[in-house]
């Protein structure tokens, strides 16, 4: 899953983007609304975390431009500001903030807050099976015959990404923007390590990631040919 988090203050805007990061997000951080505006529009992402008080161009402003385009009108958007009153909380949800976190805050409320607009906005099971394979979608936690699957942060990602489009290929550079931030020192062919890796603790599952030749990648059900 890829977030943006839009965010001026660089000590605060570090911290959160590094606990998300090894929660397994992909993060990219800028700190000025009229930034957001223009990454919104040219990445795709699966949610927005943003501040209110922003240089460039103000939070409020921002969202009402995301919910006026087409294109990022239904992104789900978590506001995470210091504005308390309740004027400014009833202005973001009604220009069509999905959520509002106050600063200061817990890092386990704002994933947990995440996870819960996320499975929201892309209708996700609670739990998804595949094989012996069963993630949980609230926790996400993968677990094969009832045991944890150790997976990185980027392992994690890769699954979930497949996981959402479960039988469907995935195309790499898909997969790569779902994985990586755009300040990550990486290129798309640092997917096939992850899936590599993936594929190797998956061994024994009953669950596999079968590369489509010109499509990308697909997870699904081992099948016995014998």
């Amino acid at each position: 899953m890829r977030l943006l988090l839009v965010e001026d203050h660089a000590d605060l805007a570090i911290w959160v983007s590094k606990a998300l990061r090894q929660s397994g997000f992909a993060v990219d951080v800028v700190g000025r609304g009229d930034h957001a505006v223009t990454a919104l529009l040219t990445q795709a992402y699966d949610l927005a975390i943003l501040d209110l008080s922003l240089p460039g161009l103000d939070g409020l402003e921002v969202l009402r431009q995301l919910r006026s385009n087409d294109k990022t009108g239904r992104l789900p958007v978590l506001i995470l500001t210091a504005r308390t009153s309740l004027e400014d909380k009833v202005k973001g949800l009604n220009l069509g903030a999905d959520d509002y976190l106050a600063k200061p805050f817990e890092i386990a409320e704002l994933e947990a807050r995440i996870k819960s607009l996320l499975r929201r906005s892309g209708n996700i099971m609670p739990t998804i099976r595949v094989g012996k394979l069963e993630f949980d979608t609230n926790a996400r936690l993968a677990t094969v015959d009832g045991k944890p699957l150790p997976l990185t942060p980027r392992e994690l990602a890769v699954l979930e990404a497949l996981l959402a489009r479960l039988g469907k290929p995935v195309a790499r550079n898909v997969l790569f923007e779902k994985v990586f931030s755009f300040d990550d020192d990486a290129r798309s062919e640092a997917i096939e390590i992850y899936v590599h890796r993936l594929r190797k603790k998956l061994e024994g599952s009953g669950t596999v990631v079968s590369t489509m030749r010109g499509l990308g990648y697909m997870l699904g059900e081992h099948v016995d040919q014998h």
